[in-house]
Order: structure tokens, then sequence, then C-alpha cells
């Protein structure tokens, strides 16, 4: 690791209440005291002497003495800091002007500009953080919910490294068996379990793959598409749902004639929810754009909410619908939620539907009125959820960790699969060993230089 000083702006681009910028590294005191007066004090302050997590309100001064900002600086000596290093953090005024020249003031005096994420990088390699918490911090800030937020601090907090650890717990030892196995077969030494070890580390590992569909859900979002023939309540049940005018509503049939998508906080799932055209047989050709673009968008959604009007009996254009959703093959079949809208009016008898669509409990609306809205959002994310993980705990997990903890199944799958069929140890070993390596590469015991560059690279500047 480089041990520089480094500076960089620690807040997003634009004018604002404050502003940051952040120093971190053995010279953060001395860099900051050559730069920051105490107000009404022109001598400068010596920090590295001065009481640690301190707030002292003062200038930012140039080598001219000039004033450039007033601001309030918060020293912290290391360990006790993000990045277990001594730091400075300025508070500035919030435009751009005051902070890119208190950097810049900063670098002359002998800081270097940080890398992206390498406050963050530095906060793991010092130990303040595995691997799992420095990659949460991400989720953090880009947290759409309060769900997905919750999550993510809890990560933040090693609960992913602490849903891992059962299954190093129990990997390690049984390596550490076999391998002496292995090296001294003519020695006594004790017998262990070695299915049960496997067993135990695959159950906490196949947890946390289950759940990562979950997570995903949380941490990118999804779509519902919302399906019907013309005049339904499509649109009037996304204004609906998203408390504000965004469709067009008319008596007119086919109003909506392309797809209209609105992102909703649906249980702490950021759902993106596709008002379709109506789906129709029809000659008029900007309708037929608008029912393809329907029936692509039912093919993509992660789930279909099918709309009838229960103030009907079903039309043949329901029931097409409702047969085409029940038809399609086993690898395209997403969940359907089946709304029956208009709760409001006289009711008719929606038994053909429900026929056609065998095991769906109907949830019965109204858009106008907005009777029924909280159960239909509470089964449209159970919906979801349910098909993402099983009923598995939702796990923040990215894409890299993802595959890293699927190779560490596949490898204690190969070892179970070994121990069965009498395997020598040895190569039972390398299997447990490759399993514990994938597990390492998320918590971060197994980890290289290219893959922490890669990893930090998608941070910003400054965290």
């Amino acid at each position: 690791m480089d041990h520089a000083t480094i500076a960089a702006i620690a807040t997003p681009p634009g004018e604002g209440g404050i502003g940051v910028v952040r120093i971190s590294g053995a010279d953060a005191a001395s860099v900051a005291s050559r730069i920051f007066r105490k107000s009404g004090r022109r001598p400068a302050i010596d920090l590295a002497s001065t009481p640690s997590h301190r707030l002292i309100y003062g200038n930012i001064v140039d080598d001219r003495g000039t004033t450039i900002d007033e601001v309030l600086l918060a020293w912290m000596k290391g360990p006790h800091t993000y990045t277990r290093e001594d730091t400075v953090e300025i508070s500035c005024h919030g435009g751009p002007l005051p902070l890119r020249e208190t950097l810049r003031l900063a670098l002359a005096a002998g800081a270097r500009h940080a890398e992206r994420g390498e406050f963050t990088l530095r906060a793991f390699l010092n130990g303040r953080l595995d691997l799992a918490q420095a990659e949460s911090v991400l989720n953090v800030i880009g947290a759409r919910t309060s769900e997905s937020l919750r999550l993510a601090v809890d990560d933040l907090g090693g609960d992913l490294s602490r849903r891992l650890e059962p299954a190093t717990s129990a990997l390690i030892p049984l390596l550490a068996y076999l391998d002496a196995s292995a090296d001294f077969p003519d020695d006594e030494i004790d017998l262990a379990d070695i299915r049960e070890g496997l067993d135990q580390a695959e159950t906490a590992l196949a947890s946390v793959v289950a759940g990562s569909n979950a997570g995903m859900l949380y941490r990118e979002g999804t779509q519902v598409a919302l399906v019907g023939r013309p005049n339904v309540g499509k649109s009037s049940l996304l204004n609906a749902i998203l408390r504000s005018d965004r469709s067009i509503v008319t008596p007119i049939a086919g109003t909506t004639r392309d797809v209209i998508a609105e992102t909703v906080n649906l249980r702490g799932i950021p759902t993106t929810l596709l008002d379709t055209a109506g789906i129709v047989d029809t000659e008029d050709p900007v309708e037929q754009i608008g029912v393809e673009r329907s029936r692509k968008a039912l093919a993509t959604a992660a789930a279909v909410a099918f709309i009838v009007d229960g103030s009907m009996s079903p039309s043949e254009g329901d029931l097409d619908i409702a047969r085409t959703l029940a038809s399609r093959p086993r690898d395209q079949q997403t969940p359907v939620v089946l709304i029956v809208n208009k709760r409001d009016l006289p009711q008719a008898s929606q038994d053909a539907i429900t026929s056609a669509l065998p095991g769906i409990e109907p949830v019965h609306v109204s858009a106008t009125t907005g009777q029924g809205l909280d159960t239909l959002e509470e089964a449209l994310a159970k919906t979801l959820m349910a098909d993402a993980s099983g009923g598995a705990q939702p796990a923040l997990v990215n894409a890299r960790q993802r595959s890293a903890l699927e190779r560490a199944l596949v490898h204690l799958q190969d070892a179970q699969a070994g121990h069965d069929l009498g395997v020598p140890q040895d190569l039972l070993a390398t299997s447990v060993r490759a399993a514990l390596h994938a597990i390492g590469e998320v918590t971060g015991e197994n980890v290289d230089e290219a893959v922490l560059n890669e990893i930090f690279s998608s941070f910003c500047i400054g965290k």
C-alpha cells in the first residue's frame, strides 16, 4: 500500500450548504496545519499536539495569508478513524470553488490526490473493515429504499461476514484434519465427521446464495407489467399506487398506446411499474405497435399484474390473456397477481378467469377509491420476494461475491460426492481448500491487488 497522505473532496459535485475535504495519512496534521488558521489568530496551529476528535473553527488561508474560506476543521487521530490513519475533515462552504481551492492548497502542502475508493481501500487494508464490509459501503450509498438501506447498514456492520462464518468455522478444522491425515497416515489422529462439516458449510453458503436474488431486488429493483384489455383501469391503478396522476385516464378505451414506466417503493423493493397498452386485436397501426410493446413488457417483467374489470363478466379478450399467461412454457413463466379492479361498483362473477388461472387468489381493489391498495402492494411484494428468494433471508451480495460463493458451493458438493465415493482424503482436502479460498474472496482473506483495484475503482473519489 502507498503510505502517502491523501486528500480529496468527499462530497458530491454541485452547490450545497457545506462541502468536505478529507485528508488521511501520517502527515494529515502537518498538511492541515499549513493551510488552516484558528479564527483571529495568524500563527499556524499544531494539530499533532491537539487532543483528538476536536472540532476547530477557523479559516483556510493560502501561502500569502489570504483567507480562502471560513471553515470547521475536524481533527481525528488514528486508529479511531475511518481509515485508521490520522484524519482531517474540513467542512467548507458548499460551492465548487471553495472546495477546489481548499483541496489545491492541501495538495500543495504535501498531500497526494486520492484515487477512487482509496479511503475505503485503506480502511480495508488497515483492518478497519473486511472486504465484504468495504463493498457494502457502495450499497449504503446507492440504497433506494429504507429496507435496502437497512440491509446495507447491517452488512456494513459485518452481517454478511457473520453469515459466512459458520462455513469457515466448519471448514478450517476439517481441512486441518484432512491435511494431517494425508501427511501423517501412520500417526494416530482422532477421527472427524467429514460429512457433518461439509453439510454445515453447505447450509450456510446455500442460504446466502439463495438470498442473493432477493438482495438483488432490494439493490437493483425489478419490473412489474400491468396488463389487461383496454379500459379495465390499468392507468388508474398505476396512478393510485403512485399517489399521483402520471398516466392519462379517460373513459375512452385505448388511451394508453405506449408503455409508461414509473418506479415505486413496494414494501422496500424499488419496483418499476409498466403501464402497458391494452392487449387487443386491432387494425389501428399505432395501437398495434403499443400492443406489441405490451407483449414484450409481459415477456421481460419479473411479475405480471393481470387486471380485469370486476364490474363486468370476463370478455373473450380477458380470457385470451388469461390463457396466454397460463400456457406459457415453464422456463418463461413469471408469477402472476390477478387484480379485480372497480371494487366500488356492483361486482360480476370472475369464475371464468380464476378457472383459467388455477391457484391464483384474486386481489380486489378500487383504483378510484383506493380500497384494497395496501393488500395489493403486499401481494405484489410477497410474490416478487417469494419468486426471488424462496424464503431465504435477503443477502446484498454483488455479482463478484455471488460468483465466488457459487464456486465455493460447487467445491463443497465435489467434496461431498468424493467422500461418499471414498476418494482419498488428499483429494477431499483440495476441494475443501478451494471452497475456503472462494469464501476468502468475499471476506478479503484471499484477494489479489488486481481484484482490489477493480472493486474500489467503482467507488467515488473521496470515499
